[in-house]
């Protein structure tokens, strides 16, 4: 959410907080403005939505979703000064930041990459050791995390395709809207029995400890509502995770 800068507007973001309970806000790099993340984090606040900051690759034109070779203290400080800017605004809200999720491409070459997960997690670290860390769990980034003491979720994702060894198919953006029952029953599935089906058709385990719907695929507002609704007739509530110190307690 807040991918939106200037003039520029992407996503549904007031329409889609009444159906999530973690926001992921743009840091800036690849999208959002300083006036789009203050909104944001009220909306957030409006809504009882927990904000965590999403940061990206310092791409505007690419929206992030360009591989960059930008080398590794670059991304570190970069975290930093992202996290920093919504922690500010969460401030100015009595608000805490609950969480780091990086974005598009940075989160998929960190998934095979150790010595760019490696940055992110210590910038997070050296930041606030409260902060949970949003990753697939067939990722690199996942297994440094658990071997440096990183409190870290596991993501499933509802309008992503899965490869047979459990990563997302990596796209700009999704062409087409989906069928929101049946990306609502695939949640379900992979909430209560921790599969999913691949793109080739196979079933495959994943994690899912939280549930990501991409704010600009078309249809996401429907998506999300058909989401909460089906998690809802399943019995399972849909509440922000918190932060780490909460979750051990």
């Amino acid at each position: 959410m807040g991918e939106s800068f200037g003039p520029w507007k992407m996503g549904f973001d007031e329409e889609m907080m009444q159906y999530i309970s973690s926001a992921n806000v743009a840091g800036g790099f690849h999208a959002g403005d300083p006036t789009t993340m203050r909104k944001t984090v009220a909306l957030a606040k409006d809504h009882g939505v927990a904000v965590g900051v999403h940061p990206g690759y310092r791409d505007l034109v690419g929206f992030g979703r360009r591989e960059m070779d930008v080398p590794p203290d670059e991304i570190h400080d970069e975290i930093v000064y992202q996290l920093g800017a919504l922690r500010e605004f969460a401030c100015y809200y009595d608000m805490e930041v609950q969480h780091v999720k990086p974005h598009g491409a940075l989160y998929m070459v960190a998934a095979r990459d150790e010595e760019l997960s490696r940055a992110i997690i210590e910038a997070i670290q050296r930041v606030d050791t409260g902060l949970l860390l949003f990753c697939m769990q067939a990722s690199v980034t996942y297994q440094l995390a658990q071997k440096m003491d990183q409190p870290v979720v596991a993501e499933f994702y509802a309008d992503r395709e899965y490869t047979d060894d459990a990563q997302i198919v990596f796209t700009r953006s999704v062409a087409e809207e989906l069928d929101p029952e049946e990306v609502g029953d695939r949640v379900v599935r992979a909430v209560t029995e921790n599969m999913v089906k691949t793109e080739s058709g196979k079933d495959i385990e994943v994690a899912s400890d939280s549930v990501c719907v991409h704010g600009d695929t078309p249809g996401a507002v429907r998506l999300a509502e058909a989401i909460a609704r089906k998690l809802g007739e399943n019995g399972i509530e849909i509440r922000p995770l918190g932060r780490a110190q909460q979750m051990i307690s």
